[in-house]
C-alpha cells in the first residue's frame, strides 16, 4: 500500500502473484491486453475497470486511460482501491507515478518518488517515463 503526499492511498501489485490477505479492494484499475483479462481477471469479483495496455508499452487510448487514472484517484478519496498489471512494476509503475503527480508531486519527481515508495523498478521504458511527465498537463 502506497500512501501519497495528499493522502490517498493505493494498493499496486501484480497479478501474476496470489492476491495478498486481507479484505477485496472497493474497486480496482488493470492494466492489461484481453489476454491477461482472459487469464487474470477471472477472479475479480468487485468492481473493476480495465485499461488496454500492452506490456512495455503505453495505453492503446491514451485520453481515456488518463481519464480512468484521474477517476480513480478521486475514488481513493474514499474508497480502498488497487491498480495492477502482470508484474506490477511497468504499468503499474507508470500509474502510481501518475497518480503522484496528481498528489502534488512534481512530474519530474514522480517516477524516483514512485521508485523510492512503491518499487524501485517501476515504470520500466523512456516512453513510459515520457508519459508520467506530460500526463498531469492534459486535460483530455
Amino acid at each position: 500500500m502506497v500512501e501519497f503526499p495528499d493522502g490517498i492511498r493505493v494498493h499496486g501489485r501484480g497479478l501474476a502473484r496470489p492476491r495478498p490477505d486481507g479484505p477485496e479492494p472497493d474497486f480496482g484499475l488493470y492494466l492489461g491486453t484481453s489476454r491477461l483479462r482472459r487469464k487474470h481477471g477471472g477472479g475479480l469479483t468487485w468492481p473493476h475497470e480495465w485499461v488496454n495496455w500492452p506490456d512495455f508499452l503505453l495505453p492503446t487510448d491514451p485520453a481515456a486511460a488518463r481519464r480512468q487514472i484521474r477517476a480513480l484517484h478521486e475514488r481513493a478519496k474514499t474508497e480502498t482501491v488497487e491498480v495492477a498489471c502482470y508484474g506490477g512494476a511497468g504499468r503499474t509503475g507508470t500509474v502510481m507515478a501518475c497518480l503522484a503527480t496528481l498528489s502534488g508531486v512534481p512530474a519530474e519527481d514522480a517516477v524516483a518518488w514512485v521508485r523510492e515508495h512503491y518499487h524501485e523498478r517501476a515504470v520500466e521504458t523512456p516512453w513510459q517515463r515520457r508519459w508520467v511527465k506530460t500526463f498531469a498537463g492534459r486535460l483530455d
